[in-house]
């Protein structure tokens, strides 16, 4: 059986492709490909088909991840095959639980950096969109460090799951 994680931030051509990518690296280095599926979206739909933003490209590319991407929108009936919904910060977290169809959809969503143990309480990954190229770099230290984290969480809940 396999578990579906989706990253989402606002147009998913910033933050969420770059959790998607880092996070994919991270389960095909511990082998858990054929049994983590690992994708990303957008609250809202302004960049739907677009690739990712090419700093996002360049600063993945420059780290050795895979930046090939589509951006598309998160849609509610998502939730049904999703098993971990995680936003990139909290306006993502409160937009996702409004779409959320139930209250048990509403739990498989969780802050990107609640899975780092050193974010403190400030668990947004800040939007380099509108900023220097150093913002990309600062996203993709903080996405690095969280997906550790998560890694270790998704593989918790893998012990209880057949192969």
């Amino acid at each position: 059986m396999t578990y579906r994680v989706c990253f989402v931030c606002t147009g998913n051509i910033c933050r969420s492709p770059m959790a998607e990518s880092v996070f994919r690296a991270r389960v095909a280095e511990s082998g858990l490909n054929d049994r983590v599926e690992v994708d990303s979206a957008g609250t809202g739909g302004w960049h739907e088909g677009e690739p990712a933003d090419p700093r996002t490209v360049s600063v993945l590319e420059e780290h050795g991840y895979d930046s090939d991407h589509v951006a598309r929108q998160f849609q509610p009936s998502w939730f049904s095959r999703l098993d971990l919904v995680i936003a990139l910060d909290t306006g993502h977290l409160k937009a996702l639980r409004r779409l959320a169809p139930t209250e048990e959809d509403a739990h498989k969503i969780r802050l990107l950096r609640s899975y780092d143990s050193a974010a403190g309480d400030d668990l947004d990954v800040p939007d380099p969109y509108y900023g220097q190229r150093n913002g990309f770099e600062e996203c993709l230290e903080m996405v690095e460090t969280a997906s550790v984290g998560l890694l270790a969480a998704v593989r918790e809940q893998l012990e209880g799951r057949a192969a």
